[in-house]
């Protein structure tokens, strides 16, 4: 047998034998939707395959509330800057969300970034961020509002005895963003 007919027979063992991997792959994943199924329900957790099951939150601690506080504060900067509310109460472990308004009230472009305070101190450790605007530069233009959502979540190990948390944000200007003078003019060799 010549070396080019026996390659040819070695090349088409090789693709059937890879046509029968495909099959029984695909014949594994397909057997696998009713074996993952009957898992669920064999450990009491079938609704998972449910999208019509209603989602929820197992970590909640009912039993007890704490009320966030909302500040807004900017340093130097020609913004006004406010919570929607002034305070909100949650459960631990029950997501909520906050809204700012800020407002750039001068004549041109300004950039600043928030930075957030927490008061007590501790409650830092236990307020967890999922989406907020001081994770990133606001750039508003000249009279622009802007409304910016923070979503957070107490931790249930937040100490008992802490039943009030301040969030507070002080928005600063961001170095190096002051308008450009559009009416001087560089000449060259200047």
């Amino acid at each position: 047998m010549s070396s080019e007919a026996e390659a040819k027979a070695n090349n088409k063992r090789l693709l059937i034998k890879l046509a029968v991997v495909a099959v029984v792959m695909f014949g594994f994943g397909y057997a696998m939707v009713p074996f993952y199924q009957k898992i669920c329900e064999v450990n009491g957790i079938n609704n998972l395959l449910n999208p019509d099951a209603p989602a929820r939150n197992t970590q909640v601690d009912k039993s007890r509330t704490v009320t966030i506080e909302f500040d807004a504060n900017t340093f130097n900067m020609p913004w006004t800057f406010q919570a929607s509310q002034r305070s909100v109460a949650v459960h631990p472990g029950e997501l909520a969300q906050i809204k700012y308004l800020v407002k750039n009230t001068s004549d041109h472009a300004i950039t600043g970034q928030a930075v957030p305070s927490y008061g007590p101190r501790l409650a830092s450790q236990y307020f967890k961020k999922l989406e907020c605007f001081c994770f990133a530069k606001q750039t508003l233009a000249a009279g622009e509002t802007k409304e910016m959502p923070v979503v957070f979540v107490i931790d249930q190990d937040l100490p008992k005895e802490v039943n009030t948390i301040t969030l507070s944000y002080t928005f600063f200007e961001v170095a190096g963003t002051a308008p450009v003078n559009r009416t001087q003019t560089s000449k060259p060799g200047a």
